[in-house]
């Protein structure tokens, strides 16, 4: 009992909404939870005809891959959004059903010059407040590995220890012209919650010793002779 008590409590990740919002706008949920359907759908292996050079292993079979999908959680549309994008890409009017603001433009001479461009900046508006322990951060990015085929929000870390308020996404959209329905709860980004003194770690870059050597292409083989050995070598890692 004794040391029970003096255990450190478990860092916690805290997503407040206004009380008027709950139970009306989807709560985040864990990004495992959320995968698209065609994942869902994807077999491990294909029926195709193996060879020497192509074992049949779908990316169903790839930890990495699936491992970025399910890492962290994700936030959801709050209400349904029609997405009208026309001229190319260069103009988008979207409209919504909902008593708050879900979309809106965001100052394109604060992104002028870049790649997107003519694309016009866009912004979600998310009514959810992300609260993390002192000293982690939260990294957004896009739903991982499953494109959308209509918008694309930009990255960003927000030091959400201090900065206890609702946070917006800035987008832009990537589909093609014409109406694209976004329906409520639909991805818009992934958090991935992290402690920012891991991610200032020193860089030590130079050749790899033999004993290194050695242990990179036993790994390699490994992977390589078994799909399920990384996952079973990772998780033993930890």
């Amino acid at each position: 009992m004794a040391l029970s008590l003096l255990r450190k409590p478990e860092p916690k990740l805290t997503f407040l909404c206004r009380k008027e919002d709950e139970g009306i706008i989807p709560a985040p949920v864990r990004a495992k939870t959320a995968l698209p359907e065609w994942f869902r759908k994807l077999p491990p292996v294909t029926e195709s005809r193996v060879s020497a050079n192509d074992s049949g292993l779908t990316v169903k079979r790839c930890m990495p891959f699936l491992d970025a999908m399910t890492t962290g959680w994700v936030i959801g549309l709050a209400a349904t959004v029609r997405m009208e994008i026309s001229d190319e890409g260069r103009t988008v009017d979207c409209g919504w059903d909902f008593d708050r603001t879900l979309v809106s433009n965001h100052a394109s001479h604060q992104v002028a010059g870049n790649p997107r461009d003519p694309m016009p900046p866009c912004k979600f508006h998310n009514y959810w407040t992300i609260v993390t322990p002192p000293g982690w951060s939260c990294l957004f990015v896009p739903p991982l590995n499953r494109p959308n085929g209509a918008f694309e929000i930009v990255s960003g870390v927000v030091d959400t220890d201090t900065y206890q308020s609702e946070i917006h996404f800035p987008f832009f959209a990537t589909g093609e012209d014409g109406l694209h329905v976004l329906e409520r709860g639909t991805p818009i980004v992934q958090v991935i919650p992290f402690r920012r003194e891991t991610s200032d770690l020193a860089a030590d870059i130079r050749s790899e010793s033999e004993e290194e050597a050695t242990t990179r292409k036993t790994i390699l083989r490994k992977t390589q002779a078994s799909a399920g050995w990384y996952r079973k070598f990772a998780r033993a890692q930890r």
